[in-house]
């Protein structure tokens, strides 16, 4: 089980983990010229949420990530969750994610309360209460095993020290462009985006209380990072994210991009898949949608396929008794 963050960001280069210049090229020369060529079926848009096939067909709202994560092969995770109540321990993945995410989401907090409070004229003091992460994020959970502990931290660190260059780099450059700038657009041109949103997807008879960490109102892009190996279904989740902001904003969301993100021989290697959120990955979201909600709204166990159930999964020796 792997945990990920949702990113809903702007075209051109002012996301989580920046666009190269080679990814940036392709994405604006290539995929959205295409996205806009190919177009997208109306009925798959969600602002036509109260149109089928977007129209809820049972009333038992879910999490974005219940519906996109096909970590569990039958869903029974989904029916253990909100039928049955079961009761789940994180494993040493999921805490890690948990974590790592965190991490993100403080330093790019922190950069615009240090830019808010020292101002432009005192910038290098940011970058000096930006050296080390913060304690409080080690504290999320408490690992009795010392070894995964210190892989936990140092994990962050990576993390940390990759992103806290990236903000330095995008507040320097800005700087040395813009003499005259002031916070508000320091921080709107270097940090972009609105943390931890909250989005409401009851139109789509998701949870009222979805959550990205990031976006940004431009020509729009969702991202999704994953801490873990490329699966098959993770653009899933772009997919969902887009259809959300599509009910609520009525207008049209295009694309995605995965990050994964991995750790090798104390390095951190990214890879970015950027993709289109098509009318067949619209349509796959949906049928998952609707197979889920019918688990838990007629109350039906799926029942498990043993040999294909990650050891990693909360669940696992739940479904296994």
């Amino acid at each position: 089980m792997i945990v990920s963050t949702g990113i809903f960001v702007g075209i051109g280069g002012e996301i989580l983990y920046y666009l190269t210049a080679e990814e940036s090229k392709y994405l604006l020369k290539g995929l959205v010229h295409r996205a806009r060529e190919i177009g997208v079926d109306d009925e798959l848009r969600g602002w036509n949420w109260n149109k089928p096939p977007l129209q809820p067909i049972y009333d038992a709202p879910l999490g974005l990530f219940e519906i996109a994560g096909q970590y569990c092969p039958t869903g029974r995770d989904v029916y253990l969750r909100n039928v049955l109540k079961a009761k789940s321990e994180p494993s040493y993945k999921m805490k890690l994610g948990a974590v790592l995410h965190k991490t993100l989401a403080t330093i790019f907090q922190k950069t615009k309360k240090l830019i808010y409070v020292s101002g432009v004229e005192k910038y290098q003091d940011i970058f000096l209460a930006l050296e080390k992460p913060d304690q409080e994020i080690y504290n999320k959970f408490d690992l009795e095993d010392e070894d995964k502990e210190q892989d936990l931290k140092n994990k962050v660190v990576l993390v940390w020290d990759y992103t806290r260059i990236q903000v330095i780099d995008k507040i320097q450059e800005t700087l040395a462009r813009q003499p005259y700038i002031g916070e508000d657009s320091l921080v709107s041109i270097s940090v972009p985006f609105v943390l931890e949103q909250r989005l409401n997807g009851s139109f789509l008879g998701l949870s009222r209380h979805l959550s990205t960490d990031a976006f940004n109102f431009a020509e729009p892009m969702v991202l999704d990072t994953k801490f873990g190996i490329r699966q098959k279904f993770h653009p899933l989740y772009t997919a969902g994210y887009a259809l959300v902001m599509e009910s609520i904003y009525e207008y049209p969301v295009n694309l995605g991009c995965i990050v994964y993100a991995w750790f090798r021989d104390n390095r951190l290697f990214l890879d970015k898949q950027i993709h289109m959120i098509s009318d067949e990955l619209r349509q796959w979201f949906i049928e998952e949608r609707d197979r889920k909600m019918r688990l838990v709204f007629d109350e039906i166990d799926p029942g498990i396929e043993e040999d294909k159930c990650p050891e990693e999964c909360p669940y696992f020796s739940y479904c296994l008794k």
